[in-house]
């Protein structure tokens, strides 16, 4: 015989009183805790520039980590909405515009490095580089993508476009994501490391699958509207 049933949802109950709506101060606490945490990236690159420790190639150890750090961040971006789902967190979807920033501004980083550091600014170079080089190809393609959803990210753009034609150009973040992950699956092949894009291929392909699972869903809600602040009522991207 066993004994009584041990609580297994300890981290249930810790989650259920974490409330749907944040007050302004404990809202911008988190906030601010997320900016600085998506810093240490590129702090710890300047760190290990100024102390001499990037390794024996410290051009490509910079590229990589950017480009890394720019998936990781995507894949945060994509998460916010299948957990507001699961938690009926509201506040969650005022931090997606920032990690989406966040996951341009490495992804710019690495392009420019890439760019400037290894190509030298050479045209001819770098353009031999993106026919030559399929992976190259497929992470220039997803940065193209990348640029409109960062130029319209703001709440002014939401309400030029409409909430109709905003969220259609925003979805463009599924055929990145595909994209990068190509990208980075391509690039890992050449040094038969697919432990960790196995890693992002399985966080990606839930990420998206969620999504395509309550779209098939026979009993899906409507699509819900924006509101001016790039907010949808009911759900999220």
């Amino acid at each position: 015989m066993t004994g009584p049933p041990r609580d297994a949802a300890p981290a249930a109950r810790r989650l259920a009183r974490v409330p749907a709506a944040l007050d302004a101060r404990r809202f911008a606490a988190v906030r601010a805790l997320l900016f600085a945490l998506a810093c240490v990236p590129l702090a710890r690159l300047f760190y290990l520039a100024a102390t001499d420790a990037l390794g024996a190639n410290p051009v490509e150890f910079v590229i990589r980590s950017l480009g890394t750090w720019a998936l990781v961040l995507l894949c945060a971006t994509l998460t916010i909405t299948p957990l507001r789902w699961l938690t009926h967190w509201a506040w969650l979807a005022r931090l997606r515009r920032m990690l989406g920033l966040f996951c341009f501004a490495y992804a710019t980083l690495h392009v420019f490095a890439y760019v400037g550091l290894d190509q030298w600014f050479d045209g001819t170079a770098l353009g031999a580089d993106i026919l030559k080089r399929p992976y190259i190809t497929a992470g220039v393609a997803a940065y193209l993508l990348l640029l409109p959803l960062a130029a319209t990210s703001s709440h002014a753009m939401v309400r030029r476009l409409g909430g109709r034609n905003w969220q259609r150009l925003h979805r463009l973040v599924y055929a990145v994501a595909l994209l990068v992950l190509l990208h980075y699956a391509w690039q890992k092949a050449a040094k038969n490391d697919f432990a960790t894009v196995a890693v992002y291929a399985t966080v990606i392909s839930a990420l998206l699958g969620v999504r395509l699972l309550r779209w098939l869903s026979p009993r899906r809600l409507p699509a819900p509207a924006l509101t001016a602040t790039g907010i949808r009522r009911g759900t999220g991207r």
